[in-house]
């Protein structure tokens, strides 16, 4: 048999295309070794979202509460709970990926794919399972891999149990006394933001000179003092330079050694793409400067036919970014006429409370040279959001170009994540600040503040 579509890799960028090409009508077969879900669903998105949840709500128990008149007694956090709810959240969301590729009648191969490269007539061959399947086009989705830096004794602590990558740390029975986290991006943030709730004595350590990674810089400054205010403790513009078992040893930018003694060492400093051992030579796939599969706008590599997505080409890895990217694939394989494009991609970190941010900073603006006002309103401005959160210090910046086209737009405050989405929209559809301030936003919601924000201008 000949597929139309033969798909490596079942997380998001995977069944996604599974899903879509189902729907279409194509032929299709994915191959994945693990659990269909890739990390987003079984040890990334999902299960630390319903992680802090719990944390949330535990934050308010606990005493937050107090500050809108509702007092508890006696308040717990049952971590073992946490966990236990957590796997069925992700059993229940992986028994519909499987639906899913049931109802798209794609065939589904137990086994991780590797490249073999072509048949005589044409069509790539991929073997899995002690199998060779040919198919018309291929679709790389092997996603990425957590990144572990060759810092000197973290190999021993990690054979050890004491370091660990989002895998382990997710899987962790007892709440750690004290715990460590190498990487102020978003999993570290997250996981730092968890633990804290749940008793742990968190550090955060971070080689930058700021948390957040490529925030907004006002965003992440302001989230870090929400962070330190709850007691977690960060060490920034500060590199790990070797680990004996729990004792952790550093250097500060102006030279000052530290030593930070953890019992658990969470290692969250990137990800890696999965391009290896997958059979990329057999085919003459090429490589980007960033370590994944290069493509281009339509998702194509160097080699026509075969196309990837998701973490795997390492432009924007995200599970949202992978759904777009692998959905314009299978679109460009059916002959219709569809490309990626990268300037509204929105960015979350769910901390209490949640950063969120879309399109062009204030910072990546200037880098671009592009000549940009921007707009802020302290997120106090909305009503709803004075009504939600007693002594909330959030923040909303919009980045309009010359021409008062909206960039960017990010922001600090609960709940930002339901909101950013907006955003993308008027990036995406070329909004300006005259149009978002013409559209009618209900009342009261949080969200009216963007409608704020933008009056500001006219």
């Amino acid at each position: 048999m000949t597929y139309d579509i033969l798909i490596l890799g079942g997380g998001p960028a995977g069944f996604r295309a599974a899903e879509r090409a189902g729907h279409f009508g194509l032929n299709t077969a994915l191959f994945e070794g693990k659990t269909l879900g890739g990390v987003c669903l079984n040890e990334g998105c999902i299960p630390t979202k319903t992680m802090l949840y719990s944390a949330k709500l535990y934050d308010y128990a606990k005493g937050g509460a107090a500050k809108y008149g509702v007092t508890t007694d006696g308040a717990a956090l049952d971590h073992a709970f946490v966990t236990a709810r957590k796997d069925k959240v992700v059993k229940k969301l992986v028994a519909g990926v499987e639906m899913q590729m049931k109802k798209a009648r794609a065939t589904i191969v137990r086994a991780n794919g590797i490249l073999a490269g072509r048949n005589e007539a044409g069509e790539f061959i991929v073997e899995a399972g002690g199998e060779k399947f040919c198919g018309k086009n291929v679709l790389i989705a092997t996603g990425s891999s957590a990144s572990v830096p060759p810092i000197p004794g973290l190999k021993e602590a990690l054979s050890a149990g004491i370091a660990g990558t989002n895998r382990e740390i997710l899987s962790l029975k007892e709440v750690p006394a004290r715990l460590t986290v190498v990487g102020a991006g978003a999993i570290g943030l997250e996981m730092a933001s968890y633990f804290n709730s749940a008793g742990s004595d968190v550090t955060v350590i971070e080689a930058l000179d700021r948390i957040g990674g490529r925030f907004d810089r006002d965003i992440a400054a302001l989230l870090q003092r929400n962070c330190t205010a709850r007691g977690i403790k960060f060490l920034t513009g500060s590199r790990v330079q070797s680990v004996e078992g729990g004792l952790i040893h550093g250097t500060k930018a102006n030279g000052e050694e530290f030593i930070v003694e953890a019992d658990k060492i969470l290692i969250a400093v990137g990800r890696k793409p999965n391009v290896q051992g997958i059979g990329l030579e057999s085919l003459g796939i090429e490589l980007g400067a960033n370590g994944g599969i290069r493509t281009d706008e339509t998702m194509r590599t160097n080699v026509p036919g075969i196309f990837a997505a998701g973490d795997a080409n390492g432009v924007s890895m995200l599970a949202h970014t992978a759904y777009r990217e692998a959905e314009t694939a299978v679109n460009v394989i059916r002959g219709i006429d569809d490309v990626m494009r990268y300037d509204a991609i929105p960015s979350v970190i769910y901390t209490n409370p949640e950063a969120a941010s879309v399109g062009e900073t204030e910072e990546t603006a200037a880098e671009k040279g592009l000549n940009v006002k921007t707009l802020k309103l302290p997120m106090l401005f909305s009503g709803r959001y004075q009504a939600e959160n007693e002594g909330g210090n959030g923040i909303l910046k919009l980045v309009l170009d010359e021409e008062k086209h909206i960039l960017g737009a990010c922001m600090l405050g609960n709940p930002a994540s339901e909101i950013v989405p907006a955003m993308a929209v008027a990036i995406t559809q070329r909004m300006t600040a005259a149009d978002l301030a013409q559209t009618v936003f209900p009342h009261p919601t949080v969200a009216e503040i963007l409608r704020d924000a933008a009056l500001m201008e006219l």
